[in-house]
């Protein structure tokens, strides 16, 4: 069955999207985890859903089986994440004809990060060094596949200026992308700025802000390490004040929930969850209730 693209579901939008990530798991005990997971997470129907990439060995053939797996059980359309590490122009080709074999229209395109124990990417010999590239070879060998490409509202951690993080932006999407989800964030105000800047570069496809709860000091601590994001004074205060880790996951749920409605009222195209394929994250009753009010899914 052939997947609609997230481009068609931006463009029919009446509402902001809603749209989940998910990881691949290391086994099959993990992917009956997740299955669960999935199942639980049912009602909240998202727009759509992405799954995140390892280049290589089975870490790429988890990734196509959790696809499989979210399409199978209904959370559609799937964006099927790709990167360019340690792969040949050759085997890129092949797995986005696989891909598009497989009924996904979607795909999120990125460099990827350097492998495990490397301080630096390099392009593999026959490969392919930045996302654009990745962009205009998913275009010409399946025009009718949807790309994702990734913003960075605090710019890549390996770029020199703002300017040219949105350059190297501008890039992708003149080679083809069709919208944008950004890194996670913690201050709106940050977002905003964001894509005021991209449009004032001549990027006008939707820009999808991407947002992950935080339970603890060190998933914090963690996601501000590879993110390069900022962490609000506000925040580090309640966090350092909280007594525990129940009362920081109340925290962090709450601080999602005001930047969602913040973001929902700036007039966002959409709202991504990086949820780390925990359930409990978007079944929170404060959450539930925030996606309600603004995500009401097509029956």
């Amino acid at each position: 069955m052939i997947q609609p693209t997230v481009r068609s579901i931006l463009e029919a939008r009446e509402r902001p999207t809603l749209s989940l990530e998910f990881y691949p798991p290391k086994n099959v005990l993990g992917f009956g985890i997740l299955g669960g997971s999935i199942e639980r997470m049912r009602p909240v129907r998202p727009d759509f859903t992405t799954c995140t990439y390892g280049a290589g060995g089975s870490t790429r053939e988890n990734s196509f089986a959790a696809c499989e797996l979210l399409a199978r059980m209904g959370f559609t359309p799937v964006v099927a994440h790709l990167t360019c590490v340690g792969a040949t122009r050759g085997e890129l080709e092949e797995q986005i004809h696989r891909i598009h074999a497989a009924g996904i229209r979607n795909i999120m395109a990125l460099r990827g990060d350097p492998p495990r124990g490397e301080a630096a990417f390099r392009a593999p010999e026959g490969g392919l060094a930045h996302a654009d590239e990745l962009v205009a070879l998913v275009k010409s060998l399946h025009p009718d596949i949807c790309c994702g490409v990734a913003g960075y509202p605090e710019t890549h951690p390996e770029s020199p200026s703002r300017a040219e993080d949105i350059r190297r932006l501008k890039q992708k999407v003149d080679a083809g992308a069709d919208f944008v989800n950004t890194q996670l964030f913690y201050d709106n105000r940050v977002f905003l700025d964001f894509v005021r800047d991209c449009r004032a570069a001549g990027i006008a496809v939707p820009i999808i802000p991407g947002l992950m709860p935080v339970a603890t000091r060190e998933q914090l601590a963690r996601s501000v390490a590879f993110s390069r994001a900022t962490v609000p004074a506000a925040l580090a205060d309640a966090f350092g004040g909280a007594p525990d880790d129940d009362a920081r996951r109340a925290i962090g749920m709450r601080w999602t929930i005001d930047q969602i409605d913040g973001l929902v009222a700036a007039g966002a195209s959409g709202i991504h969850l990086y949820i780390l394929n925990q359930a409990n994250t978007v079944l929170d009753p404060g959450l539930s209730a925030c996606l309600r009010r603004w995500h009401a899914p097509a029956p």
